[in-house]
């Protein structure tokens, strides 16, 4: 089982993970919704597409754009869809 914690918060845990680039892209099923805010910020990648992020809080604490998603992946990364990654600072182990 895959974990992905946060201000030692679980946001995700799965053993459906993809792995992309060295991230682990999570099922949106296995995701704390309660623990992400949809952000502002997007991110344009040439192969899978435009990112949109997410901001976690979890203990008080924020962690700005820590969680991404692509809603509309191109074809070649077809395999994220309905996925989400993580970075500044979440422990995926």
């Amino acid at each position: 089982m895959v974990k992905a914690i946060w201000n030692e918060a679980v946001v995700a845990e799965s053993d459906e993970t993809v792995v992309v680039e060295g991230n682990h892209y999570f099922p949106l099923h296995s995701v704390d919704h309660a623990l992400l805010k949809n952000s502002d910020r997007t991110s344009v990648c040439p192969w899978k597409g435009t990112a949109h992020y997410c901001t976690i809080t979890a203990g008080g604490r924020e962690n700005v754009d820590a969680a991404w998603f692509y809603p509309d992946p191109k074809p070649a990364a077809a395999n994220i869809k309905g996925r989400v990654a993580f970075w500044k600072g979440v422990a995926i182990s």
